[in-house]
């Protein structure tokens, strides 16, 4: 799925779109370049589930940064980290336990990742313009896509 957001508002509200949709256990991996538009997605997505948007912010320097909505999320950022170091934190609870889990850069540690998850890879097509680029790994992301298809309508 393809979905073309015209400014950073609208890559946020995209965000809450599929914010409506998520449910604890589920996995997005946030794809990009740096400045892409991963955190504004981010934002969405808190927004969407009742977490103030001031309150999220890249956790670049702290590597998680833990949210509380209507669910719980955990917010990472593995641009700075060695891989092997996931095992050190003991990322299988965060990975596969009950919580929604936002992993940006999630394309460098893609062997640590469930089997089932969103991939979300983000290209800047102009100076605010952002192409997302969506793909299911799975069952329940494949029926995840389909309703986003009809509540973004792209």
């Amino acid at each position: 799925m393809k979905y073309l957001a015209e400014s950073p508002q609208d890559t946020k509200e995209f965000g809450m779109a599929l914010a409506r949709l998520l449910q604890p256990g589920d996995l997005i991996s946030l794809e990009g370049e740096l400045g892409a538009g991963k955190t504004q997605v981010a934002k969405g997505i808190g927004a969407g589930l009742g977490i103030l948007e001031t309150t999220i912010t890249s956790p670049s320097f702290t590597l998680i940064n833990q949210y509380e909505g209507q669910y719980p999320v955990y917010h990472f950022d593995v641009y700075r980290i060695e891989p092997s170091s996931l095992e050190d934190l003991g990322y299988e609870e965060y990975f596969f336990g009950n919580r929604i889990c936002l992993v940006e850069w999630g394309n460098r540690i893609r062997e640590y990742l469930p089997a089932e998850y969103l991939q979300i890879v983000i290209r800047e097509t102009a100076p605010q313009q952002r192409e997302l680029i969506l793909t299911a790994h799975g069952e329940r992301y494949r029926r995840l896509l389909s309703q986003l298809r009809v509540v973004v309508q792209a």
